[in-house]
C-alpha cells in the first residue's frame, strides 16, 4: 500500500496581500537609523533575517547580492545582520572598515561541516583538485579554495572552470548535485548539507499544496533532490523573486528559510507566500540567522562591537578567489 502523507497537526504560515502603507517603524528601529547615521555606517541584511531588522536595512539580498554591495560601500562601518561567514567575507572586501556582526556566535551548520584543517589535509593528499567553495563556509576555507560560488551563479561559474581540471565542490552537496545536474560537469562533492534545507520533505509539502492546488512550489538548491525534483522551479533567493513577479500564479509555497518570505512580500505584494513547511513544523527558521536582534544591531552601532577580525594572511588568500568571482559573475 502507498505511504499515506503524514497528518499535518499545524497551520501553514501564510503571508496574504495586504495593501495600503506598512506600519511605522518602532523606537528601536527609529533609534537604529539614527546611529546608523551618527556611525556613517551601512546596514547589510540578508534574506533570512527577521524582518524588523531587514525593514532597517540599506540592502537585502542573497550572498552575492551582499558581497557587491560590501565590495562598494563607502561607509566607515558595515553592520552585517547575517552569519558569521558572510560577515568574514564583507571583512575581506573591505579589510580596512570596520565590520560589525550584531551576535559573534551566528554560526552556520553546513559552514561548521567542512573544517579548514579536513579541508587543507585533502588538499595535500589530492594536489590536482580545484576548490569551488560555496559562499557558505568561512574565511579560511575560502583561502584554501580556487574560486567562490554563490547558489546564484555556481552554474556560471562552473562552467569557467577549465574542463582539464577535476572539481572538488565544498561545503554543500546537494547544491553541488544540481550544479552537476545542470552543467553535466562531474564534480567530487563534500560531504555538509544545511541543516535548514534537508528538513524539507515532499510529503509535507504536497500536503500543504492539497489545500492550495494552484500553487506553485519554489525551491532552494539546498534542498534534497527529491524535494527539488518535486518543485516547479529551483533558484537562489534572489531570483525566487523575479520568479514570483513574472509568474502568472498568485500563490507560491517557499521551500527556504522562512525569512524569505518578508522579502518576497515586501517586493511582490500582491501575490501569497506560504512558508514550506517540514514534517513537524509550519515554518524553517534557521537558529543562528534568528540570534540576530534589533537590540544587537542597535548595541553592535552604539559600541562598535563586536568586531569581525581576520588574520592578515588569510584575508589576502580570502580576496583572490572572491575577486574571481565577482569577476566571473558579472
Amino acid at each position: 500500500m502507498p505511504t499515506a502523507l503524514p497528518e499535518i497537526n499545524y497551520e501553514p504560515l501564510v503571508i496574504a496581500p495586504t495593501q495600503g502603507r506598512p506600519a511605522p517603524l518602532s523606537a528601536l528601529q527609529e533609534e537604529v537609523m539614527r546611529l546608523k547615521k551618527e556611525r556613517k555606517a551601512v546596514i547589510i541584511a540578508h534574506n533570512y533575517q527577521i524582518e524588523p531588522i531587514q525593514r532597517v536595512a540599506d540592502f537585502v539580498g542573497d550572498s552575492l547580492g551582499l558581497s557587491y554591495e560590501a565590495a562598494k560601500t563607502n561607509a566607515e562601518a558595515i553592520a552585517f545582520c547575517g552569519v558569521h561567514f558572510m560577515a568574514e567575507t564583507a571583512k575581506i572586501v573591505n579589510p580596512g572598515k570596520i565590520v560589525l556582526l550584531p551576535d559573534l556566535d551566528a554560526g552556520c551548520s553546513l559552514s561548521d561541516s567542512c573544517p579548514a584543517e579536513k579541508l587543507a589535509a585533502y588538499k595535500a593528499a589530492n594536489p590536482e583538485v580545484y576548490v569551488v567553495a560555496y559562499i557558505n563556509c568561512s574565511a579560511a576555507v575560502k583561502a584554501l579554495s580556487d574560486v567562490i560560488v554563490t547558489s546564484s551563479n555556481a552554474v556560471k561559474i562552473v562552467e569557467r572552470v577549465p574542463q582539464e581540471r577535476e572539481i572538488l565542490f565544498v561545503p554543500d552537496q546537494n547544491l553541488g548535485q544540481w550544479v552537476t545536474q545542470k552543467t553535466g560537469r562531474k564534480m567530487r562533492l563534500w560531504p555538509g548539507s544545511c541543516y535548514i534545507h534537508v528538513l524539507f520533505t515532499t510529503r509535507a509539502i504536497e500536503k500543504i499544496r492539497l489545500k492550495y492546488p494552484d500553487a506553485r512550489v519554489v525551491a532552494h538548491p539546498e534542498c534534497t533532490q527529491v524535494v527539488r525534483d518535486f518543485a516547479d522551479e529551483v533558484c537562489s533567493t534572489e531570483k525566487m523573486v523575479a520568479y514570483c513577479k513574472n509568474n502568472p500564479a498568485q500563490t507560491f509555497i517557499i521551500a527556504t528559510e522562512s525569512g524569505m518570505l518578508h522579502r518576497l512580500h515586501r517586493e511582490v505584494p500582491d501575490k501569497t507566500f506560504i512558508a514550506g513547511p517540514t514534517d513537524k513544523c509550519a515554518c524553517n527558521d534557521c537558529r543562528f540567522m534568528k540570534m540576530n536582534t534589533l537590540e544587537k544591531l542597535r548595541d553592535c552601532l552604539k559600541n562598535l562591537q563586536p568586531r569581525v577580525e581576520l588574520p592578515p594572511d588569510v584575508l589576502q588568500k580570502a580576496r583572490v578567489p572572491i575577486e574571481r568571482m565577482l569577476e566571473w559573475s558579472r
